[in-house]
């Protein structure tokens, strides 16, 4: 399940992904327009930064702008930024792999197999949806 954090990072970027890319978006209107409470939302954007998806500007004509163009940031980035693997159990992570407690045959284990199939299909969806396609889906089924 995507949790709040995920949900207030990709509101926040998708806001960002609508503004002018040259002028940075003060962190107060960031919060407002993406409906982010304002404290979680400087963790995260700390974080989005960290990441080398946005660059922010200080003082008073300050804030944050998008490192990268829309069409070249996917939804999956950003969740596996804020969450870490997109795999639901770690015994099919690509990125964060651990062998499960409690399997007996990491090889004939059906749960394993089903959740590889799980990850491979997010991640194929996640990945394959940019900033700009979720936003033209918005925009499409308003």
């Amino acid at each position: 399940m995507l949790t709040q954090r995920s949900r207030y990072a990709l509101r926040a970027m998708l806001f960002l992904a609508g503004q002018p890319a040259t002028v940075p978006t003060a962190m107060n209107r960031i919060a407002t327009e993406a409906n982010v409470p304002r404290k979680f939302l400087e963790l995260i954007l700390a974080d989005l930064r960290d990441a080398g998806f946005l660059l922010s500007t200080r003082g008073k004509m300050g804030g944050y702008r998008l490192a990268r163009a829309p069409h070249l940031i996917s939804l999956g980035e950003i969740i596996r930024v804020i969450e870490g693997p997109l795999a639901l159990v770690p015994c099919v992570s690509r990125t964060a792999y651990r062998p499960c407690n409690d399997c007996k045959d990491e090889a004939t284990c059906a749960i394993r197999l089903a959740m590889s199939r799980v990850r491979d299909e997010t991640a194929r969806i996640l990945d394959g949806t940019s900033l700009v396609d979720a936003t033209a889906t918005v925009l499409a089924a308003a």
